[in-house]
C-alpha cells in the first residue's frame, strides 16, 4: 500500500517544511474556482432539480475562469504559480529522499533544471483537464434533462465515476516523467517511455489513490460552497493545498519505488533508530 498511502506518510511528517511550497498557487486556484457555479450545482443537486445549462456544468469543472478578466488573471497566476512552486517542491522533496537532507541548498539550481519540464505537463494536464471538463459538462448537461428524476440521479453518478476514471487513466500516462527526467537526465521522448513502463505495473493503484483523494476534495468543496463565499475560499484553499502536496510527492514516492531507488530520508531514519 506505499503507492496508494506513502506519500500521505510524508507529508504529514514534513507539512510545516512542505506547506510553504503550495500555498501560494492553492490561493491562485482557489480564485479561480468559479464560486457561484459551484454553488448552484450543489443546490440543484441536492434540491431535486438538477436541470442546468451547459455552460452552468463547465464553470464548475473548469480550473480556467472566462468570466472576467480578473477570473482570466487570476487563472494565467494559478498556472505559474503551481508550475513555479512544484518546481521547487519536487526539487526539495527529490534532495530529501535521494540523499536524505531536508535543506534548500542546491535546491534552487536543481528548481531551474526542471522547471522547463514542470511548465510542460503542467500546460499539457490544464489542457487535459479542460477538455476533459468539456466532455464530462456536455454529458450531465444531455442527462440532465431526462425527464425520470431518478434516472438522472443514477445517471449523474454512474457518468462521475466513469469520467473520474478516465481522468486519472489519462493522468498517469505522464504521471513520471518529469520525475524520470529529473533523476535520470533522460531526454523528453526517452523518459517518457521509461517513465510509461514505470508506471504499467503500478497505474491501478494511483488510480485508487487518486480516487481516495479526489472524492473527499469533491465532497469538502461542494460543502463548503453552501457557506459564504470567503468561507468557501479559505476552505478551497486548504483543499487544493493538500492536492498539490499530494499529487507532487506522491511523483517522488511512485518514482522511487517503482525504479527500485533507495530512499535515503527512510534509511536515515531506521539506521538512528537502529543506533
Amino acid at each position: 500500500m506505499r503507492t496508494v498511502f506513502g506519500s500521505w506518510k510524508y507529508i504529514f511528517k514534513n507539512i510545516w517544511l512542505l506547506l510553504p511550497f503550495v500555498i501560494v498557487p492553492a490561493i491562485f486556484l482557489a480564485l479561480s474556482v468559479d464560486y457561484t457555479g459551484v454553488s448552484a450545482l450543489t443546490k440543484k443537486f441536492f434540491s431535486g432539480q438538477p436541470e442546468m445549462e451547459f455552460v452552468q456544468f463547465f464553470k464548475c469543472w473548469s480550473i480556467v475562469r472566462f468570466d472576467s478578466w480578473l477570473g482570466g488573471v487570476y487563472s494565467l497566476l494559478a498556472y505559474l504559480s503551481v508550475a513555479l512552486f512544484a518546481s521547487f517542491l519536487l526539487a526539495f522533496v527529490e534532495k530529501h529522499m535521494r540523499i536524505g537532507k531536508r535543506t534548500f541548498s542546491g535546491v534552487f539550481a536543481e528548481c531551474r533544471n526542471i522547471l522547463p519540464s514542470v511548465l510542460f505537463i503542467t500546460l499539457a494536464y490544464t489542457v487535459l483537464y479542460e477538455v476533459w471538463a468539456v466532455v464530462f459538462s456536455a454529458i450531465l448537461f444531455v442527462i440532465s434533462f431526462i425527464h425520470v428524476t431518478a434516472v438522472v440521479y443514477i445517471a449523474t453518478v454512474a457518468c462521475c465515476l466513469f469520467f473520474s476514471y478516465v481522468l486519472f487513466f489519462l493522468i498517469t500516462i505522464f504521471y513520471l516523467w518529469t520525475p524520470c527526467r529529473q533523476a535520470t537526465g533522460f531526454g523528453a521522448y526517452d523518459a517518457f517511455l521509461y517513465s510509461y513502463r514505470l508506471t504499467v505495473g503500478v497505474r491501478w493503484k494511483l488510480i485508487l489513490s487518486y480516487l481516495i483523494s479526489y472524492l473527499p476534495a469533491i465532497a469538502a468543496i461542494a460543502g463548503a460552497s453552501l457557506l459564504p463565499s470567503v468561507f468557501f475560499r479559505i476552505i478551497v484553499v486548504l483543499v487544493y493545498a493538500m492536492l498539490i502536496l499530494n499529487f507532487c510527492v506522491r511523483m517522488e514516492t511512485v518514482y522511487f519505488e517503482t525504479d527500485k531507488i533507495d530512499r535515503e530520508d527512510v534509511l536515515h531514519s531506521y539506521r538512528g533508530y537502529l543506533l
